[in-house]
């Protein structure tokens, strides 16, 4: 099993900025496709970002893309999440999530793609 714990969250005005990070244990990371999503007040749980194993490959949602950067150290065991320009209604619970035995290549948008998952954290964006 694999625990994930988020960290990096809080609040911050528009326009400002973030960055998530979280912190894997247990297995071999390395081998962990990952993704970030986040459910804001009222909503379904949406996929934000997702990295392929060896950093090579990354996929945004449409609304965070030239916003936020993700990026992982495998040596750390840690993927990240940069959040940059902040705006409200990215006011969200950001969850980080792995996939164990995926596809060296692949991005994972969907979160039935994912077997574990931390607790969250979360970020509110004021305007």
């Amino acid at each position: 099993q694999v625990h994930l714990v988020e960290s990096g969250g809080g609040l911050v005005q528009a326009g400002g900025s973030l960055q998530l990070s979280c912190a894997a244990s247990g297995g071999t990371f390395s081998t962990y496709n990952m993704g970030w999503f986040r459910q804001g007040p009222g909503k379904e749980r949406e996929f934000v970002s997702g990295i392929s194993q060896n950093g090579g490959r990354t996929d945004y949602v449409d609304s965070v893309k030239g916003r936020f950067t993700i990026s992982r150290d495998n040596a750390k065991t840690t993927v990240y999440l940069r959040m940059n320009s902040l705006k409200p209604e990215d006011t969200a619970v950001y969850y980080c999530a792995a996939r164990r035995l995926g596809n060296f290549f692949t991005v994972y948008r969907n979160a039935i793609n994912y077997s574990d998952w931390g607790q969250g954290t979360q970020v509110t964006v004021s305007s």
